[in-house]
């Protein structure tokens, strides 16, 4: 039986947040609101926690996994930023971008891409979302939740919880998010190369 907390998608009440942060730090995956549909996450440094998030999504280890940072300062630290990169980050930061990076040893070889080591990191905008992630005080893996099979995320925490409740922990219910996926930025090679057109417009970051 998974735990479920009704948060306000504008001002979260913080005492479920901490009980949020609580159940992850146990080791469980959990359901949260992001600026691009509900995704599942757990930490970082959780090999079994990991290993039970790509089960639920029915994905193996080539599935790129996406880190999300509290601001560029902790995405500084796992991922390898010059200057020019930088400034293009921030542009889009926070926001519904994720950016494909060379990761530093502080990510786990698992995490990483197997040939090119890179990591897809994102500082998301929600509020609900930056609020857990200054209660854990680090980063979260996270998989946009897809239900095996399908090709549409899940927006409902309702439902969420219908399909998902034996094999989550919790839910964090925070009302409907945007349905659009983020726009994914390649910055690996002298060009940034737009991956994945979504919710983020690369004109914002001159692209």
């Amino acid at each position: 039986m998974s735990q479920y907390f009704e948060v306000h998608p504008e001002n979260p009440q913080i005492r479920l947040l901490k009980q949020a942060a609580q159940i992850l730090h146990a080791g469980g995956v959990v359901a949260v609101p992001t600026d691009s549909s509900y995704a599942l996450v757990c930490r970082l440094d959780d090999k079994s926690a990991a290993e039970r998030l790509r089960r639920i999504r029915q994905v193996d280890d080539k599935h790129h996994l996406t880190l999300l940072c509290r601001d560029l300062s902790e995405l500084a630290l796992y991922a390898r930023v010059d200057n020019r990169q930088f400034r293009l980050i921030k542009q889009g930061t926070p926001g519904p971008f994720t950016f494909i990076l060379e990761a530093t040893k502080e990510v786990p070889r698992r995490l990483s891409h197997p040939s090119r080591r890179t990591i897809g990191l994102r500082v998301p905008e929600h509020k609900v979302l930056q609020a857990l992630l200054d209660v854990l005080e680090q980063p979260l893996l996270a998989t946009t939740l897809i239900p095996p099979g399908e090709t549409e995320a899940l927006n409902d925490p309702e439902d969420i919880r219908e399909q998902f409740e034996k094999q989550l922990q919790a839910v964090i219910d925070a009302g409907a998010c945007p349905m659009q996926p983020t726009t994914i930025i390649d910055l690996t090679d002298d060009d940034p190369v737009v991956v994945r057109q979504g919710r983020g417009d690369p004109a914002l970051l001159g692209l």
